[in-house]
């Protein structure tokens, strides 16, 4: 994500419930009314992750709302929407999802300079429980230590 980019909806739980290895940057396939939708921020990615049909991925279980002052040309909230990517690398990361049991989860939509509406993705890994309370440890020790220097400063 770069300066110009603006948020339509993010992913917060995604960090704390995957270990991320890689992200990237891939396209959607949008009707009008989504676009509208997600303009006005009210797109929801906290359960969609990315799968493959037919040699090609698709953001599944994203839920963006219909447009309120659509008429009858709406869309279906949570129907699979297509991504935009190289070959290359559409080939990379359905090569680790299948080897590796790895995860494609979005962590965010926003739109780039150009008003293209953008989804980024993380190859991911599930953390267990035990490295999620191992992570919460970490974060406490640094705000702990970050409150002791300030004290002494």
């Amino acid at each position: 994500m770069r300066a110009g980019d603006r948020y339509a909806a993010q992913n917060r739980r995604a960090r704390h419930d995957y270990l991320i290895e890689d992200t990237l940057e891939a396209g959607l396939v949008l009707h009008g009314s989504e676009v509208k939708v997600l303009r006005q921020g009210q797109a929801s990615i906290a359960e969609a992750y990315a799968n493959e049909s037919g040699g090609e991925l698709f953001l599944v279980n994203a839920n963006i709302p219909e447009y309120s002052a659509a008429t009858h040309f709406s869309h279906q909230p949570r129907r699979p929407r297509k991504l935009l990517l190289h070959r290359k690398e559409m080939n990379k990361l359905l090569g680790a999802i299948r080897r590796d049991g790895m995860t494609l989860v979005p962590l965010s939509i926003y739109f780039n300079a150009r008003g293209r509406a953008k989804v980024e993705l993380g190859l991911a890994h599930g953390k267990r429980k035990a490295d999620r309370r191992q992570a919460e440890k970490e974060r406490d020790w640094q705000r702990d230590k970050a409150r002791i220097m300030r004290g002494r400063g």
